[in-house]
């Protein structure tokens, strides 16, 4: 057998009978050989690691736009952070964490620059509509690659395309949507308490006293609750679901709608619209990927893809190319 034949009966040894195991699943939308080394999972991890889109996320916004400090996450360690602990719950399961793996590496690729803020100016200029799950997917399968796509399993897509809202076809892929959520609001209070928008004694007393005083106490709390709920459904105990729902309301409160955290998001908004009406009308200085989308769908479509690929970094510096006068040399 090869190495990939004797991790598959690995597999299907070890892993919960809850678990995805690659054989019997692992489809493709276009049929390849398989590798004498890695499984698919694996495979989809790897190519999700060495694509274009997950370098570009350490240049996009988390919660503070373009933020100056080397400490304040970015899309890129927020995605890390999500897969540590997704990777954590599904091995104390017996999941897949190959599976785990690769959904939350891929699961923010289609996310726009200056974080929710871009997605919301996105959401409502493209009349095809902006929601960056949807996004994450349609990069994997048409984007990245020069429009070739990285021809995923189903179960990472299906992963990837339900990891915000929805109930994913495999027990990690509904891992992945609760480590994202559990990552994002701890990490995002320690962001705020850097920033001095918050304090620690400012969480909810009734909340800390059951998740815990600190970051580390508090994912503990949460990820445990969550492997003691077991495989059934994922998820957490009404009680502990409670604390975090609360936690979640208190941080849109306070941190996500704060106007010190989003003084620059009206300047965010303006540079992505004054970047997606100039694209609208000169379709022609799109790269040639975007103009055969634009051809073969329309110019919104190519616009948007082109728009939501672009770190912040690289929004600023082309926005500021094509709308700020340069002096005369």
């Amino acid at each position: 057998m090869t190495i990939r034949e004797q991790l598959e009966q690995r597999e299907l040894k070890f892993l919960s009978e809850d678990a995805c195991p690659n054989l019997g699943h692992g489809h493709r939308q276009r049929s390849e050989a398989p590798c004498p080394y890695r499984t698919g999972f694996q495979r989809d991890r790897d190519r999700i690691l060495h694509c274009n889109s997950f370098r570009r996320l350490k240049r996009k916004t988390q919660v503070f736009l373009s933020p100056v400090g080397d400490h304040y996450r970015t899309r890129l360690t927020h995605t890390l952070e999500v897969s540590q602990i997704a990777r954590t719950i599904s091995r104390a399961m017996n999941l897949n964490e190959d599976l785990t793996e690769a959904i939350a590496l891929g699961h923010d690729l289609g996310h726009s620059p200056f974080g929710h803020s871009g997605e919301s100016i996105l959401n409502k200029i493209c009349p095809h509509g902006y929601r960056h799950y949807e996004q994450s997917l349609r990069v994997v399968d048409y984007i990245e690659k020069e429009g070739a796509g990285l021809n995923l399993t189903d179960e990472v897509r299906n992963g990837i395309l339900c990891h915000t809202n929805a109930i994913a076809d495999t027990k990690e892929g509904n891992v992945v949507r609760v480590a994202d959520r559990i990552a994002y609001m701890n990490h995002d209070i320690e962001d705020a308490i850097r920033a001095e928008i918050l304090k620690e004694s400012d969480l909810p007393k009734d909340v800390t006293d059951i998740l815990g005083n600190s970051k580390t106490q508090r994912i503990t709390s949460l990820v445990g609750d969550v492997i003691a709920h077991g495989t059934k459904e994922i998820g957490m105990t009404p009680e502990i679901q409670e604390k975090h729902d609360k936690l979640h309301t208190f941080l849109f409160e306070r941190v996500y709608y704060n106007p010190v955290a989003k003084q620059e998001e009206q300047k965010a908004k303006h540079l992505i619209e004054s970047l997606y009406d100039y694209f609208i009308s000169h379709p022609d200085a799109l790269p040639e990927q975007y103009q055969n989308i634009c051809q073969t769908t329309d110019a919104d479509r190519a616009v948007c893809d082109y728009i939501s690929g672009m770190s912040d970094s690289y929004a600023v510096s082309l926005y500021q190319e094509l709308f700020v006068p340069k002096g005369w040399r």
